[in-house]
Order: C-alpha cells, then sequence, then structure tokens
C-alpha cells in the first residue's frame, strides 16, 4: 500500500531585522525549504488624494468635527461650554447637530483650544 502525505505550504511573515537564531531555528524545523524574501518598500500616497479622504471629508460637517475634537479631549459637552465663555450645554449640542451654526467668534476660540485650523468649525 501507498500513502502519500502532502504537507501544506507554511508561510511566516516577519517584519523588521530578523536575528540569525531565529533563522536558524526555522531553518530546524522546516529544513532547507526556508526561503528569506527581502520585502519591498509600500510606495507612499498623499492620502489627501485618495478617494476615501474625499468621501470621509465630505461627511465631515462643522458640527460633526467639534464633537470628535471635543471627544478625543474627553470633554463632556457642559465642559466645553464653561470654556467658551459659558455657553450652555444644549447650544453645543445643537452646534455639534447642525440646528445651530458655530459662530467665526466661537470658532476661533474652538481653534486655539483644540489647536487646528478655524476651517474645520466653519462651513
Amino acid at each position: 500500500m501507498l500513502a502519500v502525505v502532502k504537507t501544506p505550504h507554511i508561510k511566516i511573515k516577519i517584519e523588521g531585522r530578523i536575528s540569525k537564531k531565529l533563522i536558524n531555528v526555522l531553518k530546524e524545523e522546516y529544513g532547507s525549504d526556508v526561503q528569506l524574501v527581502p520585502q519591498e518598500e509600500d510606495e507612499k500616497i498623499d492620502v489627501f488624494e485618495t478617494d476615501w479622504y474625499k468621501s470621509t471629508k465630505e461627511k465631515l460637517t462643522p458640527g460633526k468635527n467639534l464633537r470628535i475634537y471635543r471627544q478625543n479631549k474627553g470633554m463632556t459637552q457642559h465642559a466645553l461650554g464653561e470654556l467658551l465663555g459659558g455657553i450652555p450645554r444644549q447650544h453645543i449640542s445643537n452646534m455639534e447637530k447642525g440646528t445651530r451654526s458655530i459662530s467665526k467668534k466661537v470658532a476661533l476660540k474652538l481653534s486655539k483650544l483644540f489647536n487646528t485650523s478655524v476651517e474645520k468649525f466653519i462651513v
């Protein structure tokens, strides 16, 4: 009786500097079939030119930007209102929803507070 056993192709991906000790362990385990293939550098692209960025940017409104920046800082709407000079929480909520526009004065304060451009908060 004849039995044929095929071993599956094994691919191990290790990035960075690979020690000789690791290479020797792999060769000991898998024999002379071990091949080292240098990885080519990925082509760098400008993210601002991608379709993903353009479609994402179209969906972002000043209110959504406000909510993203506020949440990234771990702030509540109430706390942000206090930092902006006593703006009520409901006004902050309405600005985030887009039912209340963000004034130029408030947009300037937000840009300084979040260290970003004022255009993020103006239509």
